[in-house]
């Protein structure tokens, strides 16, 4: 019997924006401003907090629904 594979507890700054429908670049700019609070690794390396998404996720819900099937689906 195969284990079930274990819930990823964070995400790159490319899957966040990925996931929001925003650009790397403006979601590198919230990460830099506070907006989106992120984890600094070692270098350049940052990860966002899973519970940081699905908060995001939960706002921009309210505004709008999400299409079926996408990104945010995947969470």
């Amino acid at each position: 019997m195969e284990r079930a594979k274990p819930q990823r507890l964070t995400y790159s700054v490319d899957e966040v924006a990925e996931v929001l429908g925003i650009s790397r670049s403006k979601t590198y700019e919230l990460v830099a401003r506070g907006e989106i609070p992120a984890l600094q690794l070692s270098g350049r390396r940052k990860l966002i907090a899973r519970k940081t998404v699905e908060q995001l996720v939960s706002i921009s819900d309210a505004a709008q629904p999400a299409p079926r099937g996408s990104a945010v689906d995947s969470l």
